[in-house]
């Protein structure tokens, strides 16, 4: 028994040396430079908060984190480089508003989101609002509405592709008017056609119309959150407006491919929420037109499945198929 004992106490004693030794080699994380990937050109609201995220992260990680804007095709060619890449140093920082239609629009996708794409941090929510010229001379939605009505096909109306273009078409749908669609590559540019009057309306982030709106020869109408946002208190909602068709939460924050284990997302999402949840960060989104929407994996998770059945029914209203 005494032997016995003993080398139970033997090997107590040797895991206890052994398993901190384990812990100290175990490898860390990151080990080299961490990339994020955007699908928008530089400027755009996500390009401005994944630096923002970029700069902090850096600090806290003790390696470089880069960003690389990769815009075009729909947000596929971010897409595809973060899946077919597989790396667990690179990234997507994107809207998921961006990709959740793609099964509607897109036969081939070279990616499966739920096993391919998954979410790791939410960061922030983009500010959407829709503007309309002062040149068509309306101050309400439902002033659009009706002029739309008297005037089918004659406004004109330019929306970001993805989540936002399926919203918008389903609330023209509902309201039973019809604007015709004006196609940009930049829909910065487009937004800014108000100021001339060549485009009468505009759906979109805040960020996007923001000069336009700040000359005075545009307005805001109402924003598309469920609750009225700080950067415009005064602004109604489109719940307020009597208008849900038109109602969509613009999610933004960090995806990773298959590699990246659930302790990583764990880790990953827990240092997301503490540099989102800085006053300084806040400052510097509102600023941009958007606010701080701190969440680890599982809550952005939460979300996306939420936003997923949005447009779920949107295209079953629309009478869209699921391509794939």
């Amino acid at each position: 028994m005494f032997k016995k004992l003993a080398f139970g106490a033997a090997l107590a004693i040797s895991a206890a040396f052994t398993l901190p030794a384990f812990a100290q080699t175990a490898p860390k994380w990151p080990t080299r430079p961490v990339k994020f990937i955007v699908p928008f050109a530089p400027g755009a609201g996500a390009d401005i908060g994944a630096r923002l995220a970029a700069d902090l992260l850096q600090a806290k990680w003790g390696q470089p984190v880069l960003v690389e804007n990769r815009p075009g095709g729909d947000s596929l060619i971010a897409v595809r480089a973060v899946v077919n890449d597989n790396d667990d140093h690179q990234f997507l920082f994107a809207p998921s508003g961006n990709f959740v239609p793609h099964p509607y629009r897109h036969e081939k996708l070279g990616y499966v989101r739920e096993k391919d794409l998954l979410p790791i941090a939410r960061f922030s929510n983009t500010i959407l609002t829709l503007g309309v010229s002062e040149s068509i001379g309306v101050k309400s939605v439902k002033e659009l509405i009706a002029l739309a009505k008297q005037k089918p096909k004659e406004l004109n109306v330019v929306t970001v592709p993805g989540i936002t273009d399926m919203v918008w078409d389903n609330f023209a749908k509902a309201e039973g008017i019809e604007l015709t669609k004006v196609p940009f590559n930049n829909v910065v540019q487009g937004a800014g056609e108000m100021a001339t009057g060549r485009v009468h309306v505009t759906y979109s982030a805040y960020a996007i119309m923001q000069p336009t709106i700040e000359s005075k020869k545009a307005r805001l109408l109402v924003t598309t959150s469920t609750q009225r946002v700080s950067t415009f208190p005064d602004l109604p909602t489109v719940i307020e407006e009597g208008v849900p068709s038109l109602q969509y939460e613009g999610l933004t924050g960090l995806f990773g491919p298959r590699s990246v284990s659930a302790e990583l997302r764990k880790k990953i999402g827990e240092d997301f929420v503490a540099i989102a949840s800085s006053p300084m960060v806040a400052q510097r989104l509102s600023a941009t037109g958007q606010l701080p929407n701190p969440g680890g994996a599982d809550a952005f998770a939460a979300d996306i499945a939420a936003q997923e059945k949005q447009v779920e029914g949107i295209a079953k209203n629309l009478g869209l198929p699921k391509l794939n």
